[in-house]
């Protein structure tokens, strides 16, 4: 194929940085698919055609912007594609995309990263190339994956990408030493908690939270095209059955260890699906439960739950990312972010790195990960 003078790294990563763009607005509608955007530019460097992936078992990327170029009157014959994930290449609920293209006569792919789902990784491109059609991988490489954190986790991993929500006041507390807790930090850092809720596959809590906040956990604050699926982790199924958290909308999973057959039956009755995994402790085994959710197509895990849960997470080394809202409030006594420990050395500490900090209102929201060698496999 010749290559025009719009053909160039500068004009790639132009067109990258728009098809990501597409892509965040396949965020809450694409789960348990990976958000992918993409455009089409003409052999004059004109874009043709756009697209993003719609819900499950609906169009992708590339085909959305096929069907745009078509809808247009435009011819993709020798254009360049740019998409921010390796075009499938199996047969899933969608035709394979990068069939599609082949088909439609395009000349070059530019992609983001290869696509990690071991049904694709790296066919998709060895097909199109195979097809004479030029492919070029890694403009836009970090930004795809990290809008995709998720997805590559479950694909690499095995399980969700979990995320730990704490809103807390400078000196970290949670609460006042009776529990009161609402509201410490301010709207703004309330809504844009829910917009992080809306990106989850789910949204977990234990039944200590359930019990004494009785909190819907869904998202109201932000536009949603759908509600995570809602998690509690129970170990006895103590949770009262007329909790918020049970009623529509959308699905919620409790995970116990050892219920007695009359609790779980009060469940089922009343229509709520419990998966047992116990550890030998007779609680719930955290790191099964992740394993069980990314089964399920679980790609991001929001975890809004109690000082104890939370330290569970962290003495497990389950915590992939902190999303921390501090409020410009001194609480003195109070409840702890995440109850674990007592640590008998400093070298045992949690050592995090601060990957985002913004203002949001009149909070500070952080976003931290475990350092080099402390992160799970």
């Amino acid at each position: 194929m010749n290559s025009t003078p719009a053909d160039t790294a500068v004009a790639h990563e132009r067109w990258m940085a728009e098809a990501l763009a597409l892509a965040e607005q396949s965020m809450a509608l694409s789960e348990p698919n990976p958000r992918v955007g993409c455009v089409i530019v003409s052999t004059n460097g004109q874009v043709i055609g756009r697209g993003h992936t719609q819900q499950a078992g609906g169009p992708h990327a590339e085909v959305m912007a096929l069907r745009d170029a078509a809808d247009h009157g435009h011819s993709v014959r020798g254009a360049t594609v740019v998409v921010t994930l390796e075009p499938c290449a199996h047969h899933g609920r969608t035709p394979p995309c990068c069939d599609a293209l082949v088909q439609a006569g395009v000349g070059r792919v530019v992609m983001a990263i290869e696509d990690p789902n071991p049904l694709v990784a790296g066919q998709g491109a060895a097909r199109l190339r195979a097809a004479g059609i030029e492919v070029t991988s890694g403009v836009g490489a970090e930004a795809a994956r990290e809008l995709n954190i998720g997805f590559f986790s479950r694909m690499e991993r095995g399980h969700p990408w979990v995320r730990l929500k704490v809103a807390a006041s400078l000196d970290g507390r949670t609460a006042l030493p009776n529990g009161v807790s609402q509201w410490i930090t301010g709207e703004a850092a309330r809504t844009d908690g829910h917009a992080w809720r809306r990106r989850a596959s789910a949204v977990l809590t234990g039944v200590g939270t359930v019990r004494d906040d009785n909190p819907r956990l869904d998202v109201r604050l932000v536009p949603a095209p759908r509600q995570p699926l809602r998690v509690v982790v129970d170990s006895r199924l103590d949770a009262p059955l007329n909790a918020r958290i049970f009623d529509a909308p959308g699905a919620v999973l409790v995970y116990a260890a050892s219920p007695t057959a009359e609790r779980r039956a009060a469940y089922t009755e009343r229509g709520i699906d419990v998966v047992s995994v116990s550890n030998a402790n007779g609680k719930v085994d955290l790191a099964a439960m992740l394993a069980d959710l990314a089964t399920r197509g679980v790609n991001e895990l929001h975890v809004e739950a109690g000082h104890k849960l939370s330290g569970s997470f962290v003495r497990e080394r389950l915590v992939d990312e902190y999303l921390v809202y501090l409020a410009p409030k001194l609480l003195g006594a109070g409840l702890d972010m995440a109850s674990f420990g007592p640590l008998s050395d400093l070298a045992d500490a949690v050592a995090l790195r601060f990957h985002q900090i913004d203002r949001v209102g009149d909070d500070l929201r952080v976003l931290a990960r475990p350092q080099a060698g402390q992160d799970r496999g």
